[in-house]
């Protein structure tokens, strides 16, 4: 069975009416939505029964120097569909999230692997600590301000 993307439309419908006050905006098959909304969005992906988002793929960190936009690719094992989950951080100092690793425990070394690379930090992340570089090293070598 071939895998499906679902429109942003569709998302930003169920999603919407779901969660009060997290759709940004739905633009080109990607939901962007609320930062602080983030992993209640998530929760509902994966807890309703029609969207079922069992599975994780990956989540990204982008720096555009103004902001950085966060990316959740998630898939639907049993319903055979995608989607495409985005947030907005405005600015370069003291950015977080609401951390995801409750829903899948994949999210463990990708929200770690973020934070490391790009500084973007996530709340309720059980280890939240540096994955790839050592404890003590200064900055973030993935931003684009980093020297």
């Amino acid at each position: 069975m071939a895998v499906q993307q679902l429109t942003g439309e569709e998302l930003s419908e169920r999603v919407g009416a779901a969660v009060s006050d997290s759709v940004v905006a739905s633009v080109d098959g990607v939901l962007f939505v609320e930062p602080a909304k983030i992993a209640d969005v998530a929760g509902f992906l994966k807890s309703d029964s029609r969207l079922d988002f069992n599975f994780l793929n990956s989540i990204s960190a982008v720096d555009y120097i103004n902001h950085f936009e966060v990316v959740y690719h998630l898939t639907s094992m049993n319903k055979h569909h995608t989607a495409i989950v985005k947030t907005r951080l405005d600015g370069r100092d003291e950015l977080t999230l609401p951390s995801v690793y409750h829903l899948w425990r994949g999210a463990d070394f990708q929200e770690r692997e973020i934070w490391d690379l790009m500084g973007i930090s996530f709340a309720g992340h059980p280890n939240l600590k540096r994955i790839m570089l050592w404890e003590g090293f200064d900055g973030h070598p993935l931003r684009k301000d980093y020297l």
